[in-house]
């Protein structure tokens, strides 16, 4: 009995304390599968041992979402590295902001949970009179992720449609129009706001729906307000069942009354998120 117990016995003729970095790898990667993304990265630096369990890929699957392979396929081209790497190399990359379809739309991932955003320029809407440079002009602005938003001067007929099918995973998600009142600038350094064509949004408001294939509507109206900040406008909510399904989803914005004009707003994107960020209109 005294034999098998010499293992255990330190130097000083005592018993030696376990360590952190005794524990094995494949024990720490079980413990940190059930641990938040920040809180892995942290504890990877304590040791050896939690530094390696950290990268197991079974660990950073569970974190991904469940289509992450659509969305992969859906953004990196075939010869992308990223298709062949590490699991924890795609959660990394999927958490920074990345484009697709030639630049109009850019996704990622919640660093924290996982959940996916979508944004959609501008200039994957359609938008009555965009060509006629005496309502509308894209102009440059670094308030946007796209460094671009279409600038409404006046209309009589304020109308903005667009669709999108992806496959997202279970859960439910909400449907924001970015927009803001008037157009910013800098000047001397300063941000400014240039409200000249600002008229119009408070005599009736503005409606936005949106639909989708699995059944969902939504109907909100909002008089457009808050000159000079950007503005989330929520259109509404849906649920996804079934994460293997592409869905279809319209939305739109209107304000067709032909009694008055209405101008100077920015219309920046449409907004896609999990509905437990919350809501700011």
């Amino acid at each position: 009995m005294g034999a098998n117990l010499s293992g255990g016995v330190s130097d000083m003729g005592g018993y030696a304390q376990p360590r952190l970095g005794d524990i094995p790898e494949s024990c720490v990667a079980l413990v940190l599968m059930y641990m938040d993304p920040p809180e892995i990265c942290k504890l990877a630096r304590l040791n050896r041992a939690f530094r390696g369990a950290s990268w197991a890929d079974f660990i950073w699957k569970s974190k991904l979402p469940t289509n992450y392979r659509f969305i992969v396929d859906k953004v990196f081209d075939e010869k992308s590295m990223v298709k062949n790497s590490r699991m924890r190399d795609i959660y990394t990359t999927l958490c920074k902001s990345i484009s697709f379809d030639d630049g109009t739309k850019q996704i990622w991932l919640d660093k924290n949970k996982g959940g996916i955003n979508l944004s959609i320029s501008s200039k994957a809407l359609s938008i009555t009179g965009i060509d006629d440079r005496r309502y509308w002009n894209f102009i440059a602005i670094d308030e946007s992720r796209f460094q671009t938003v279409a600038y409404l001067q006046q209309t009589w007929w304020f109308e903005v449609n667009g669709e999108f099918d992806f496959q997202f995973p279970l859960g439910k998600y909400s449907l924001f129009f970015r927009l803001h009142l008037g157009r910013s600038s800098k000047r001397l350094g300063r941000r400014v706001c240039n409200s000249e064509h600002v008229h119009g949004w408070n005599i009736k408001p503005v409606k936005f729906e949106l639909t989708t294939s699995n059944g969902h509507q939504a109907v909100s109206e909002y008089y457009l307000d808050n000159p000079g900040k950007w503005v989330n406008y929520h259109v509404g909510d849906f649920v996804v069942d079934n994460p293997h399904a592409l869905i279809k989803i319209k939305y739109s914005m209107t304000q067709i009354d032909c009694t008055h004009t209405k101008g100077g707003v920015c219309v920046d994107s449409v907004l896609i998120r999990p509905s437990s960020v919350g809501k700011e209109h």
